[in-house]
């Protein structure tokens, strides 16, 4: 398995659909049939219909004598260690060890971590307050996570205190954090990993128009989160990245709550980054899947739900899932979606067979309202 590396060059900038018919009795009954983790094993369909996870955990070739090396990217929503989930950092080195077969075997797998990195400060004035210690770093770390955005709406949830503590602790983490930085050159510089020998460049902003958004994005002299209400600014850190990397990808924080469809903002996002060179396109924020295809050759994930989650009040709260890509070159050639519902203690798990594939065939049809294509260049 290979695995991504931070760039040392950037380690030194880092420092300056809703689902349909499956119910939600209870959480899945593990004895029922659960399918073997998906891997980065096989080859995935093209059309972006899920394949059948493949019990192998041997990841692909690099390349081979037919084509260009093949680098598998994972990605997965919101993350964060409130409330029941807190339990999970009591041990971080096994408390998501269950999630590393969906994660691990990528060469690159990235999270959003919703929350500020903090014991200390105050809430700000806002409905949810978020925070964990540093130690959640070292749980998604083990879990297979090779790096984060923590460009959201509860970043700054506990005030410049809690911010200070967010930004000590990422330069600590053993993953790169993108998306927060001491000014904006820091919150929009990109973590650029070394996949072997492939440059992928990783950037994370948010566009949800909230009082984090409102009162703490970064500046050219203020700490902050990298925002993205005009794409303009993201764009060109993105025209910027391609100048240095083999693959970029945006993580973005965006979309509305609690809908299965992207708005005209993310869709006019969506455009300007592929413009600009981005070659991966993820998000999420609206506690929904949202669907996902190529726009050009661009892949665009709109909404991939909640993930590490606390609430879950209903099946569409709790559907979720691990997006895996596999990338030849620039161009993404597969898409594989690994269906989770989130569980009560709030950790995600594969359900079974037959409700996994109701879940995967309504992943394929959010895409209908989404603009985007099915197969690459479309």
């Amino acid at each position: 398995m290979r695995r991504a590396r931070l760039h040392l060059a950037t380690c030194t900038a880092l420092l300056a659909v809703a689902v349909g018919g499956c119910g939600l009795a209870g959480d899945p009954d593990p004895a029922a049939g659960t399918p073997a983790p998906a891997t980065s094993a096989g080859t995935p369909a093209t059309d972006g219909t899920a394949a059948e996870p493949t019990p192998s955990a041997t990841p692909s070739p690099s390349a081979t004598p037919e084509g260009p090396r093949r680098t598998t990217l994972a990605f997965a929503g919101d993350v964060h260690f409130a409330n029941q989930v807190a339990d999970v950092l009591d041990d971080p080195r096994t408390g998501l060890a269950e999630l590393r077969p969906y994660l691990a075997p990528a060469d690159l797998a990235m999270v959003n971590l919703e929350t500020a990195i903090t014991t200390r400060g105050r809430e700000m004035p806002k409905q949810f307050h978020f925070r964990a210690p540093a130690t959640a770093f070292d749980a998604l770390a083990a879990a297979g996570v090779d790096v984060v955005t923590l460009a959201n709406n509860h970043a700054v949830d506990y005030g410049e205190v809690g911010l200070r503590d967010t930004l000590a602790a990422r330069e600590k983490a053993p993953i790169p954090a993108v998306g927060l930085g001491r000014d904006a050159a820091d919150a929009y510089a990109p973590a650029i990993l070394d996949v072997d020998g492939a440059k992928v460049a990783v950037l994370g902003a948010t566009q949800v128009p909230d009082w984090t958004l409102a009162t703490w994005p970064a500046r050219s002299d203020r700490a902050g989160v990298a925002a993205a209400s005009d794409p303009a600014r993201l764009a060109a850190a993105v025209r910027a990245a391609r100048k240095k990397a083999d693959v970029v990808v945006v993580y973005l924080h965006w979309g509305t709550d609690y809908t299965t469809c992207p708005n005209a903002l993310q869709k006019r996002t969506a455009r300007a980054l592929a413009d600009a060179g981005a070659d991966v396109v993820v998000g999420a924020h609206a506690h929904r899947v949202q669907g996902a295809g190529w726009l050009g050759d661009t892949y665009v994930s709109y909404g991939l739900g909640n993930f590490v989650w606390w609430r879950r009040n209903s099946v569409a709260d709790a559907t979720t899932g691990v997006l895996t890509l596999g990338v030849e070159g620039r161009r993404v050639v597969s898409a594989r979606w690994t269906p989770m519902l989130v569980s009560a203690d709030g950790v995600p798990r594969v359900p079974d067979r037959a409700t996994s594939k109701r879940m995967r065939r309504a992943w394929d049809a959010a895409r209908g309202c989404t603009g985007l294509a099915a197969r690459p260049g479309g």
